[in-house]
């Protein structure tokens, strides 16, 4: 798979943070789904280009991407998506967070 500049962009973003990753992880044992990012193990991290007509926001494209998430879910990943470089820098507090082990403690 070629890789894009978004995804050239947050491997840089990764290293200078000194956060170790692996690219292209394919997650499932018998579907080919593979995650752009994987950090420390479990977090997953997917970088959707297209949003604004792409692959991700068309109905065939939608659901796909549901199915392939919430399979990741169930196998215990935690699927963090960005979409520009923008979001992409927000993912050094969302590491942060979860790093910490902070969660949503209201109760349903």
């Amino acid at each position: 798979m070629s890789t894009s500049k978004l995804e050239l962009f947050f491997a840089q973003l990764l290293r200078e943070n000194k956060i170790k990753f692996v690219r292209e992880v394919k997650f499932h044992p018998t579907r080919k789904w593979r995650f752009d990012f994987v950090v420390e193990g479990d977090i997953a991290i997917e970088i959707d280009g297209g949003v604004w007509g792409g692959r991700h926001t068309r109905g065939g494209g939608f659901i796909k991407d549901m199915e392939k998430l919430n399979n990741a879910t169930l196998l215990g990943y935690r699927v963090l998506r960005y979409y520009n470089v923008k979001t992409m820098q927000e993912f050094i507090n969302h590491y942060k967070i979860l790093k910490k082990g902070k969660t949503n403690e209201k109760k349903l």
